[in-house]
């Protein structure tokens, strides 16, 4: 169960890399320390394009800082949002008793709507539970998944997910001017230093990065349409 965990954690490091923490992928150690958790940079700004992203990265803050329930409220909200990463750390939680009483069939509930994607990296870990859960844990556990899919599948979770995405790509899209501040992102140490006006980095450039990162959340998601490269509009 500890490897589980260092497993949990190397893929919330990893998927931190895409939301703002300044570190490559192929940086990434075997296993995320508290502290690099912690220092995990979530801007605000990416809730109106991607929950999902967005409160999974406030998820591994608090996980870091040791405040276990907040980060379980928003690993479970960022779940809402179709975040497979976060179902995932979610059953690793409960299959470890992680400051909650040890529950293997939550832990396969969520391993089950982590792998609806047959994603391999989680579709392992399901399997393997599965292969040494008793009867009635095989029962419970299907009692919880119907449960749990009224929010979390990805057939109301995703198209909701979507919808975030496209709706705040649109906004992006008429945003005026050339540049766009993401709330959230400018740094405090320039405000001590009185610059209150940052550079803010070009509209298109934002663009291609929120699009890429909806790549990362609609991984294996055949629903998914990519709006592909969209131009801002300039300057009334």
């Amino acid at each position: 169960m500890r490897y589980l965990m260092r497993v949990a954690k190397a893929l919330v490091f990893t998927c931190l890399v895409c939301t703002g923490v300044a570190v490559h992928a192929d940086d990434a150690p075997a296993h995320a320390t508290d502290k690099q958790l912690a220092d995990a940079k979530c801007a605000i700004g990416m809730e109106k394009f991607l929950p999902g992203d967005y409160f999974y990265c406030l998820g591994a803050q608090n996980y870091g800082t040791q405040h276990i329930e907040a980060a379980q409220r928003f690993f479970k909200e960022a779940a809402g949002w179709a975040s497979k990463p976060a179902q995932y750390v979610l059953g690793i939680m409960a299959l470890n008793g992680d400051h909650q009483p040890m529950d293997r069939p939550l832990a396969y509930a969520w391993f089950t709507l982590a792998a609806e994607r047959n994603t391999p990296r989680f579709v392992q870990p399901r399997d393997a539970l599965k292969a040494t859960l008793t009867k009635d844990e095989a029962a419970k556990a299907d009692a919880l998944l119907a449960d749990l899919r009224r929010t979390y599948a990805d057939a109301v979770a995703a198209p909701r997910a979507e919808r975030r995405y496209h709706d705040g790509m649109a906004a992006l899209k008429d945003t005026p001017g050339t540049s766009y501040c993401m709330e959230g992102t400018q740094d405090f140490r320039d405000l001590a230093q009185g610059k209150t006006q940052p550079s803010c980095p070009p509209t298109a450039q934002i663009v291609q990065y929120v699009d890429k990162q909806a790549n990362n959340v609609f991984e294996d998601w055949t629903g998914h349409v990519t709006v592909g490269a969209i131009q801002p509009a300039g300057t009334p």
